[in-house]
């Protein structure tokens, strides 16, 4: 019997419609359930994905120099938005002024036309839209021009102007310090410098507030009460010097240029308190200029070459195995050591020198004969003595990135013969150039080792909330007496070895220590690559200052330390000499002795020939000279006279000239040459009687110039 094709047909119908029922009533019993049972979580989830407690950014603190000037700052800047779709701005308001306030953001920002400005402006109020983004990053002098605008400058709620505060981080003198100071990125934990080191104290502690997400993803803030306010980061006060700084970095900058070297450093660290007044790094780009991008001196172990000299002679020194004034021999400038050749650099004025002699000429075989005859039996008690000093382990100073010291004993798997006598001249270990300084700090500071220092307060506003005081690593370093001969070995480097040249006429004493260390690549070594250093302190009698430049790589024909590296030190010298004024007066106190006949002339020929007004009225008032600058007639004056009367006559400069400095003190002629963007030498002590430009030249087109003072 045949099936009916209709009776099929319409039983398929009603199956259909059954299960579509069935659905039905199952979608409606799905509805109740979620709005009698779920209904209450799932209505708070969506309020938490549309309203949220938002974080408040507090204001960074500020990174400071040791006079307070700005190193590091947050300065503000705003995310540029509008309500354009306001209510409280009126059609009438919004269609007629929109012409003039697109031509205002046209000449802000010149990224659309003024056309474009309005269609844009006009689209978005049609959307609704609440919230528009219309520049990023805006500077404080360019929001205040927004403000005058046409429809925004009646503010928020009649204007529709929404200004989002944020910060950047500047540093108002470039690259001055810039490795020093640091940075900080949370997103790939990256925390340099005192960016980083003092990141708990200078990001602050974040506020909350309630936010809302519009649509398009944006968060806006509410009007609420449970607003908690952020509080800013405090201010930390650095040991850095910035008008050192800048002298040690234009210094170093300069003669890595002249002498085409891939890099360098420089410290500059107060003897007494271990006190960072000056650190630079400098390395060389693809296009020939040099810029901040490693902390060297903090963060690169390197062998320190002859520099080391000082801590091997201490050691013998220190464990009574010779005097400075025994006899070494040096021979021809060559010794062998099991098959190696131990060479010097520069040939000796003697086969035999005495051990103050082979120090202050450097010569390498002089020391590595005279360490590896000691310690030969035992040379695990240099190493010993070494570790001693605090040469094997790190200072621990705040910023990250200490480079570790590696000095190796007799136990390691890489100690051979050799071992003894390369050690002794700086090979075969490695150590930061901080780490050395701060060794030869000690020396000066009559063998307290301070822990180098770069930080010195804490400060909220109005307020210091903690002082940070200087930290001695180590009491005593060596005894008195070796100290003592250690200084001498120093001195003698400057009066009469390998730094007698670029440390001549100084109107300063100055200790220190040459160095030349060839730099191993691919494992071997070669006459190519090399590291030239100086080390030291000034004045040496009575050291105030310690410093160390390591240049690395220079290819302009020179590669050792005392013509590469030690000028840089005398630059850097010369003007903290110039322009300390404690340090002339005790050179002065120290050299300066007048017969009875000079006594009586400084009473009778005025001693300041040229000067400020302002000092010759002091002169003036205190040796009660009669004078006839009764009325200010220039800031500069000339004095002339005879018997007990003084004349002042003016002497006036003119700017983009070279100025006639001669009889000034070395502090005013610097002062007025610096002023005119000069580069100075200075050569002897005294006031000035010469100078290498001539007065009137161009101070654009001036060479650097030299001053050579009357040394009286």
């Amino acid at each position: 019997m045949a099936t009916d094709p209709r009776a099929v047909f319409i039983k398929r119908i009603w199956v259909a419609y059954l299960l579509a029922v069935l659905a039905g009533i199952t979608v409606f019993i799905r509805i109740v359930h979620i709005q009698s049972v779920q209904g209450e979580a799932l209505r708070e989830k969506a309020e938490k994905t549309t309203i949220k407690y938002g974080a408040i950014e507090p204001v960074r603190g500020n990174i400071l120099a040791d006079d307070g000037t700005l190193l590091a700052t947050s300065v503000p800047i705003y995310d540029f938005r509008m309500d354009v779709a306001s209510p409280n701005i009126p059609d009438s308001v919004f269609y007629t002024k929109i012409d003039s306030l697109s031509t205002g953001l046209n000449k802000l920002f010149r990224d659309k036309s003024v056309q474009e400005y309005e269609r844009w402006l006009r689209a978005e109020r049609k959307k609704g839209n609440r919230y528009l983004l219309i520049r990023r990053n805006v500077d404080y002098n360019t929001v205040a021009n927004i403000k005058k605008l046409p429809i925004l400058r009646d503010g928020q709620n009649k204007g529709g102007l929404i200004l989002v505060q944020k910060s950047t981080r500047k540093m108002p003198y470039g690259i001055l310090a810039r490795r020093t100071i640091g940075y900080e990125i949370k997103e790939e934990n990256l925390f340099v410098g005192l960016e980083g080191a003092y990141r708990n104290e200078l990001q602050g502690i974040t506020g909350r507030m309630w936010m809302q997400r519009i649509s398009g993803g944006e968060w806006i803030p509410l009007n609420d009460n449970d607003r908690i306010d952020p509080k800013n980061g405090k201010d930390v006060v650095s040991t850095i010097d910035i008008h050192l700084q800048d002298v040690a970095e234009s210094a170093l900058m300069n003669h890595l240029a002249s002498h085409q070297a891939e890099q360098g450093c420089v410290i500059v660290m107060e003897v007494k308190t271990g006190a960072i007044k000056a650190i630079a790094n400098l390395q060389r780009r693809p296009d020939g200029s040099y810029d901040e991008r490693y902390n060297y001196a903090i963060a690169e172990s390197i062998e320190p070459g002859s520099t080391f000299k000082l801590a091997s002679t201490m050691a013998a020194l220190e464990d009574q195995k010779i005097d400075i004034t025994d006899t070494l021999e040096v021979g021809k400038g060559s010794f062998n050591f099991f098959g190696k050749d131990m060479t010097d650099v520069h040939a000796m004025p003697r086969e035999k020198l005495s051990v103050r002699e082979a120090f202050a000429h450097s010569s390498n075989v002089g020391i590595s004969r005279m360490i590896y005859n000691a310690y030969k039996s035992k040379p695990q008690q240099f190493i010993d003595r070494l570790y001693a000093f605090g040469l094997n382990t790190s200072l621990g100073i705040e910023i990250q990135g200490e480079g570790t010291p590696a000095i190796k004993n007799t136990d390691h798997q890489k100690w051979s013969k050799l071992s003894l006598p390369w050690m002794s001249i700086g090979y075969e270990l490695i150590i930061t150039p901080l780490q050395t300084l701060t060794f030869y700090n000690a020396v000066a500071n009559n063998g307290k080792m301070m822990k180098p220092m770069f930080v010195t307060e804490i400060r909220e506003p109005g307020k210091t909330t903690q002082t940070i005081e200087p930290v001695v690593i180590n009491k005593k370093i060596a005894s008195d007496a070796t100290l003592k001969k250690a200084r001498q070995l120093l001195e003698a480097v400057v009066k009469e070895g390998t730094a007698r040249q670029p440390f001549a006429n100084s109107a300063y004493t100055v200790a220190g220590k040459t160095g030349t260390a060839q730099i191993a690549k691919g494992g071997r070594y070669n006459k190519k690559n090399y590291n030239a250093s100086f080390v030291g302190y000034f004045p040496a009698d009575e050291p105030a200052y310690s410093c160390i430049v390591v240049v690395n790589n220079p290819a302009g024909g020179l590669i050792y330390g005392s013509s590469v590296a030690a000028p840089v030190f005398r630059e850097i010298a010369d003007k903290i000499y110039a322009t300390n004024l404690s340090l002339r007066n005790h050179n002065e106190e120290e050299t300066d002795t007048l017969s009875q006949q000079e006594e009586e002339q400084l009473v009778t020929v005025p001693y300041m020939r040229s000067a400020r007004f302002d000092d010759v009225e002091v002169i003036r008032n205190f040796f009660d000279f009669e004078t006839d600058t009764a009325s200010r007639v220039a800031d500069w004056v000339m004095v002339s006279g005879s018997g007990n009367h003084m004349k002042t006559s003016p002497r006036r400069y003119s700017d983009h000239l070279v100025p006639d400095v001669t009889g000034m003190t070395a502090r005013d002629a610097v002062f007025l040459l610096e002023k005119q963007g000069l580069k100075i030498t200075i050569v002897g002590r005294g006031r000035v009687k010469r100078q290498s430009v001539a007065p009137g030249t161009k101070a654009s087109n001036a060479k650097p110039i030299t001053i050579e003072l009357s040394n009286t």
